[in-house]
Parts: structure tokens; sequence; C-alpha cells
């Protein structure tokens, strides 16, 4: 009877969470290749390759391929102070549902965001980080300014995702100093990962 239950099992697999996932969404990381393509969001112009608009439509292939590197984030400042732990609070200006999905997914035994302290926290006032997703709307903007007006000092904002980014092709990115861009339409989860101990400082 007992070999049937699952955490049974799970002890004696052992450890699950991974370094690296085994495998990775190839159309959620880089992309390279040349010549001109008629890209919908511009994200190829001149034969560059701009992933903060990309939104991963594969209209590119096959001139442009992935090249199955994650490491997509651009980091414009971290701060160290979050080292042992980081809480992070979400604002979702408009999404469709794929960047909350992959973040949550952090959370999962195979990522498993704790070990590098990491929580997710449901107050501003409790947040180290704004995460925000989605294309930006109207009535958004005070709701945004408010969350990060009540955040304390040091506070770090991250923008996940190319609606948040660029507004990707249904709106406009979120205007914010930005400590780390994460691109993807979604991003994929190892990318946020990665991301975030970037932006902590480790």
């Amino acid at each position: 009877m007992l070999k049937n239950w699952w955490f049974i099992r799970g002890l004696k697999r052992g450890v699950i969470t991974e370094d690296k996932p085994r495998e990775i969404a190839p159309w959620s990381t880089e992309i390279s290749g040349s010549g001109e393509v008629n890209c919908p969001t511009g994200a190829i112009r001149d034969g560059k390759w701009e992933p903060g608009k990309c939104i991963f439509c594969r209209k590119c292939y096959p001139n442009y391929r992935p090249t199955l590197n994650p490491y997509i984030s651009t980091l414009h400042k971290s701060e160290k102070t979050f080292r042992r732990s980081f809480y992070l609070y979400v604002v979702d200006a408009g999404t469709c549902g794929g960047c909350n999905l992959e973040l949550k997914l952090i959370a999962s035994p195979q990522y498993d965001m704790t070990r590098f302290g990491i929580f997710f926290t449901n107050t501003p006032r409790h947040a180290d980080a704004l995460v925000l997703t989605g294309v930006l709307t109207e009535r958004m903007n005070d709701v945004i300014k408010e969350a990060y007006e009540a955040m304390p000092s040091p506070k770090v904002v991250i923008l996940l995702g190319a609606c948040a980014i660029s507004g990707g092709i249904i709106g406009k990115g979120i205007p914010s100093d930005a400590n780390i861009i994460v691109p993807g339409c979604p991003p994929n989860p190892f990318t946020i990962l990665d991301s975030l101990r970037k932006v902590k400082g480790g």
C-alpha cells in the first residue's frame, strides 16, 4: 500500500530540484540569424534582434532560429542588500496570463525559488521588488505608482515579458527605470529565476 504514496516515492528519489532544466522551450531563448524579415513588433531590424520587443511568433523562421541560450535578461542595476532574502510583489497591468503562469512556476519543486531566498508577498509594504507584467492600461497607472511608493527602500523594479517592456503587439510598455528587464512572450521559468538571482546580487 505504501509503495503507491507519492511522498514515499519522492523521498526515495531524493532532491529533484535542478540547477538548470534538462529542457527549455527553444522559442523562449536567444534568437540569431541574418536577413530581412517582416517582424510584427519590429524586434528584428537591420539584422539585429531586440529581445524586449520580441513576441517569439516565429515569423522570422527559418532566417532566424533559437540558439537555446536562456540568459537573455538585461541587468541595469543589482541590489546586494537582498542577497539573503528577496520578496516579490507582482502587479498585473493587463496580461494574457502567460507571464503570470510562468512566474508561478519558479515556486515549483523543479525550480524552487526559496533555495535562493526568493519569496512572494501579498503586500507592497513587505516587498523588495515590484514585478510588473502586461501592457500598461490607463487605470493601472495610479495602482503601480501607489504600490511603488508603499514599498520600503531600497527597492527594485522588474519588467517581466514583452508586453511590460515594449507593449508587445497590443499596446505600450510600462515606463520605468527598471533594474532588470526579462524578455519573453512569456519568459521561461529558468530565465525568470536567473534574472531574479542577478538583480538580488546572488
